[in-house]
């Protein structure tokens, strides 16, 4: 190969010299990535290294790790002896840096330093080694200039009039994760410890445990909601949910759902969180219920969670979400029930719920729902709701 490239430029000087050159560089610098893979070289001509141990993204999926193999060369000229080498050598494929590695002089490390990874030679460094060799380039380098991920605009600026006071006839920049995904990257090796969290712990119900059976409709869905407690406390531990015939789609995803939910409730995720997840959720089968507290539901599941936080949540917990009987909107939205802050800034009034606590209400509800004849949001009237605009209700006469 080389015999032969020796051959083609001395022809190309004889032919040009007896035809003359057009549109040809005498001499420039070639991408080196390229070059360097194909000859199986860390680095070429003026390019540093990206990173002592780099990963690169295959075309066909997967990825590859390529170590630096002059590494141990360097070491060598520095006067290391074979045993601290490979003792050095290991440290870095293990840390990707040599900082810290056992029998290294700090006095060493910048003889390591790469174009990214914890010790990065600064990106004006590459413009000022591009400037070396220009005067001996007739054309340009196509040497990248890389930059850390926080490099700001005026940064960007700075180096790119660096480069053209220096005479640069090309500069090309690259800032680090500026792409999804870039062919090569330099991992960095995470040393610190994750925090040590203790593990979660499930809650178990007893084999023998107080349930509570609700069944309902909405719309043309009936189902059931069977709710387990702790014996102790009367809290919601579990739930099972009957919906649909046996064997449907809608019941094995209704099954599927509650075991998820009861789990996560044996964990301790809050019931409060669910509620406010759950609510407000809008899909068919939704519309008239046949529960006096919840006249209308926009789904299933919004149904099934306001039941069963009428059920299970303190009245504080109930008014912060609007999650309200009909006894308590009643009393919410008497005309001799004064409005008052509901503590975020938003109108609300002050009811008394069955156990003759204070209840905090806002007085327009965000769950009032969408008007199923014309679609605008309907309003609050008693325990339903109308619609503003062409007076269609939710069950209420």
């Amino acid at each position: 190969m080389l015999e032969a490239a020796k051959l083609a430029w001395d022809d190309a000087i004889e032919l040009g010299e007896r035809y003359g050159y057009r549109n040809a560089q005498v001499s420039l610098i070639a991408p080196t990535g390229t070059i360097s893979f194909l000859l199986d070289a860390d680095t070429t001509g003026i390019e540093p290294d990206l990173a002592l141990v780099k990963t690169k993204k295959l075309v066909g999926g997967g990825t590859m790790k390529i170590v630096n193999q002059g590494v141990p060369q360097a070491l060598k000229r520095l006067g290391y002896p074979p045993r601290h080498v490979s003792d050095i050598v290991a440290h870095v494929g293990e840390n990707n840096s040599v900082k810290g590695a056992p029998h290294l002089r700090e006095e060493h490390y910048p003889v390591f330093d790469c174009a990214m990874g914890d010790s990065p030679i600064h990106y004006m460094g590459h413009v000022r080694m591009l400037a070396a060799v220009q005067p001996f380039l007739s054309g340009s380098s196509s040497k990248t200039v890389n930059m850390p991920e926080e490099a700001t605009v005026e940064e960007i600026e700075a180096l790119y009039v660096e480069g053209w006071r220096l005479g640069l006839k090309n500069l090309a920049i690259y800032r680090d994760n500026c792409k999804v995904g870039q062919p090569l990257s330099a991992d960095k090796k995470i040393v610190a410890k994750a925090e040590e969290r203790p593990s979660p712990v499930r809650r178990r119900l007893p084999r023998k445990r107080p349930s509570r059976t609700t069944s309902f409709r909405v719309a043309d869905c009936d189902g059931y909601v069977m709710a387990g407690e702790y014996p102790d406390s009367g809290e919601l531990g579990e739930i099972f949910l009957k919906v649909a015939k046996q064997g449907s789609t809608l019941a094995g995803v209704m099954d599927a759902f509650a075991i998820a939910i009861s789990i996560g409730l044996q964990y301790g995720v809050p019931l409060k969180a669910y509620v406010e997840k759950f609510i407000n959720m809008r899909f068919e089968p939704s519309g008239i219920t046949d529960d006096p507290d919840f006249r209308f539901a926009t789904s299933v599941v919004d149904y099934i969670f306001r039941r069963l936080g009428a059920d299970y949540l303190s009245p504080e917990d109930r008014a912060s979400l609007n999650v309200l009987t009909t006894t308590e909107r009643t009393r919410a939205l008497d005309g001799g029930v004064p409005l008052v802050s509901n503590g975020h800034g938003q109108p609300g009034a002050e009811a008394d719920s069955p156990d003759g606590s204070r209840l905090v209400v806002r007085s327009t509800g965000v769950d009032a729902p969408l008007c199923y004849t014309c679609g605008i949001s309907m309003q609050p009237a008693g325990s339903c709701f109308v619609c503003g605009s062409c007076g269609t209700t939710s069950g209420c006469s």
